[in-house]
């Protein structure tokens, strides 16, 4: 499947480039980067960035625990008997 970043218009698994590997420098002009960091007592983080030359612009989520999690995991157990087979998004198990 061939997932095109809209506002781009680029093909996701053209451009993405997960980790570095010993790469330094500026990433290649159409790059999409993709960061993962499993640490600690690091239980859910998750940090958009929007970079520029000389800016950026942060939109960080942070859980403290999983309890969060585990209510929604709750709320789609009870919302999904009676649903036919498919692929369901949180959108509808919250109704939104």
């Amino acid at each position: 499947m061939k997932q095109q970043r809209k506002g781009l218009n680029r093909d996701f698994n053209s451009v993405a480039r997960f980790e570095r590997h010993g790469a330094i420098g500026e990433r290649q002009e159409k790059e999409i980067g993709v960061q993962t960091i499993r640490a600690g007592d690091i239980v859910g983080e998750h940090t958009v960035m929007f970079c520029g030359a000389g800016e950026r612009i942060e939109l960080t989520h942070r859980a403290m625990s999983r309890d969060n999690f585990a209510k929604g995991v709750v709320r789609a157990v009870k919302w999904v008997p009676g649903k036919p087979a498919g692929i369901y998004t949180m959108k509808e198990v919250l109704g939104i």
